[in-house]
């Protein structure tokens, strides 16, 4: 059974940093490019970054360049966002996919 678990959301402040995980199992984790997605309130869901199988490769949207970084651990089968600078706008629900998977999603509320 596949399954894509995210962990690591929460309440921060503006400029404040994050990091989200999310583990992996059920399929071979080290074969699949994975990304992170986010849907704000009100709002399509959206690319945020994504890392090639053996993490040579990374993609970010133009909001988030230079101040989140993704990151694989394929012998724990774990994809991270280190989420820096943060802002209101990163206000949402951010998901973990790989291939046709996706996790249940995490809560990253930035306010002061």
């Amino acid at each position: 059974q596949v399954q894509l678990v995210e962990s690591g959301g929460g309440l921060v402040q503006p400029g404040g940093s994050l990091r989200l995980s999310c583990v992996a199992s059920g399929f071979t984790f080290s074969s699949y490019t994975m990304g992170w997605y986010r849907q704000a309130p009100g709002k399509g869901r959206e690319f945020v970054a994504y890392i090639g199988s053996s993490g040579g490769i990374t993609k970010y949207a133009d909001s988030v360049k230079g101040r989140f970084t993704i990151s694989r651990d394929n012998a724990n089968n774990r994809v991270y966002l280190q989420m820096n600078r943060v802002n209101v706008e990163d206000t949402a629900v951010y998901y973990c996919q790989g291939g046709a998977y996706w996790g249940q999603g995490t809560q990253v509320t930035v306010s002061s």
